[in-house]
């Protein structure tokens, strides 16, 4: 009888080892690699990316401010410079 009982902690010491080798291994690394990599994805996140103007307009962060164009081209100032004449002459 002895040796039925411990064939039987044998067969399931063995499928427990499978099981091990074949799932929770994998499972954990996979586990591993992924923690590691979100890890430094929100450590860069925090100090570095945050900063930069084009992520923060990709993901929305701050919007980007829209700024008047200044009037001193080529044209503007050319019909200023009619408009005071003009105004001048008046």
């Amino acid at each position: 009888m002895e040796s039925s009982s411990s064939s039987t902690s044998l067969n399931f010491l063995s499928y427990w080892n499978y099981l091990n080798f074949l799932l929770f291994r994998p499972v954990l690394a996979v586990l591993f690699v992924l923690s590691f990599i979100i890890l430094w994805w929100l450590l860069a996140w925090k100090l570095v990316l945050v900063h930069v103007p084009l992520v923060q307009e990709i993901f929305g962060l701050r919007k980007k401010p829209v700024k008047p164009k200044p009037p001193t081209r080529r044209l503007s100032r050319y019909y200023n410079s009619i408009n005071s004449h003009s105004s001048t002459s008046q």
